[in-house]
């Protein structure tokens, strides 16, 4: 499995690369802690 360069579009979170969750190498997704899913960078909870 190659990872892949991506660049990201200003806003775009830099973790999850403004997708809002990461694949799991064994199977289905997890939520990005740092965007809590919303794919925008610096974004608040609520």
């Amino acid at each position: 499995m190659a990872l892949r360069k991506q660049k990201l579009k200003t806003g775009d979170c830099p973790y999850c690369t403004g997708k809002g969750y990461f694949q799991l190498l064994l199977g289905g997704s997890e939520t990005c802690d740092n965007c809590h899913g919303t794919g925008q960078k610096n974004s608040v909870a609520k």
